[in-house]
């Protein structure tokens, strides 16, 4: 079973937090403190670290830190809460080793997207086994897709757009992030192109295609249909 150690010193989240990841199939560690959270910080490491940018004996941001350049810890990914939105602040988790960046207050259905998204981008293992969300499988060994059960015949650009998207769910991505994430870096592309790219994906993948979602003045973002 995936731990996941939970460091935020408000008890009401962090059992919260805890119920959710049980509910979900994971087992949750919780602290106070990072001085709690070494307790739980050794051998079998947990697999994902939930991090708060407040704590009492230290911020998240030099948690974060330490942790990245322990090399008994730098595999662990790194999620970290906040009721900062701040762009400043989000590039600042981000800079010091954090993996992903969550606003509170958040949704359990979107921490666990979030948790498993993390997984896929960091645990190579994990990035050839087929994924498959809410009737939608994509195979990156045997390059196939299906979607409700039928085969769709995708082109090379429009599978990775549609791997990148399945393997980093229910977060906006801009055009110009989409860009440096699916196409080739020694091509030139223009914003127009990941338009004509997600209009053809959509087409493609038919009735799921509304798991594609346009969020205006942003970007896109890949999420389940309520």
């Amino acid at each position: 079973m995936n731990k996941v150690l939970i460091i935020e010193d408000e008890v009401s989240i962090r059992e919260m937090l805890a119920f959710v990841l049980e509910q979900n199939g994971y087992h949750p560690l919780q602290a106070g403190s990072f001085q709690e959270a070494k307790e739980h910080l050794n051998v079998p490491y947990p697999s994902t670290v939930l991090l708060d940018w407040m704590l009492p004996d230290e911020d998240g941001i030099q948690i974060a830190k330490q942790l990245k350049q322990d090399e008994k810890t730098q595999h662990i990914p790194i999620i970290m809460l906040t009721a900062r939105d701040e762009e400043e602040d989000k590039i600042k988790g981000l800079e010091v080793g954090a993996d992903d960046y969550m606003t509170k207050p958040f949704s359990p259905k979107e921490l666990i997207a979030r948790i498993r998204a993390v997984h896929r981008r960091t645990m190579p293992s994990e990035i050839e086994d087929p994924i498959v969300e809410d009737g939608v499988l994509l195979d990156p060994v045997s390059h196939r897709v299906k979607v409700m059960g039928n085969p769709v015949d995708l082109g090379p650009t429009k599978f990775k757009l549609l791997h990148f998207f399945m393997t980093n769910p229910d977060r906006v991505y801009s055009r110009e992030q989409l860009i440096a994430h699916v196409w080739d870096t020694n091509v030139y592309v223009e914003n127009r192109t990941v338009d004509v790219q997600i209009r053809r994906l959509r087409k493609a993948i038919g009735k799921k295609s509304k798991m594609i979602q346009t969020v205006r003045g942003s970007g896109y973002r890949f999420s389940r249909v309520a």
